[in-house]
């Protein structure tokens, strides 16, 4: 069955295309209303999953309670802040070996794995160097 195409489902797509500071339903949200004002926040969400449901975008859960959203769906890693908790991406190689290395003392199938990288960013950890 192919997909109805929708104006709000297309504007959604290209906002997170022009961020790369893996904004929150709510952030999508407020943008995106500019252009529609009468769009709700439901249809936010239910377009937002549905675009990650079909690959097309990356629900990241970094703990917080709040899905982030990420345009770049190839394999790459995140930085969370544990300060101001922005996502970012990071410029590393990829460590698809570690499902490997897992898979070797585990009696199943692992077929990915998540990584997430915790500190502080570069402004949280200038604010906090400037204050001590």
């Amino acid at each position: 069955m192919a997909l109805k195409y929708s104006k709000q489902r297309e504007a959604i797509k290209e906002f997170l295309c022009t961020r790369k500071d893996h904004p929150t339903a709510d952030n999508v949200y407020m943008e995106v209303r500019k252009e529609f004002p009468n769009i709700s926040l439901g249809t936010v969400y239910r377009n937002l999953t549905l675009l990650a449901e079909l690959g097309e975008i990356a629900r990241i859960n970094v703990g917080d309670g709040t899905d982030h959203f990420d345009p770049n769906t190839s394999l790459h890693y995140h930085f969370i802040c544990k300060g101001c908790g922005c996502v970012q991406d990071l410029d590393i190689d990829n460590i698809v070996s570690i499902n490997e290395m897992a898979s070797q003392s585990f009696d199943g199938e692992i077929s990915g794995s998540v990584t997430y990288f915790y500190g502080l960013c570069g402004k949280c950890r200038k604010m906090q160097t400037q204050t001590s």
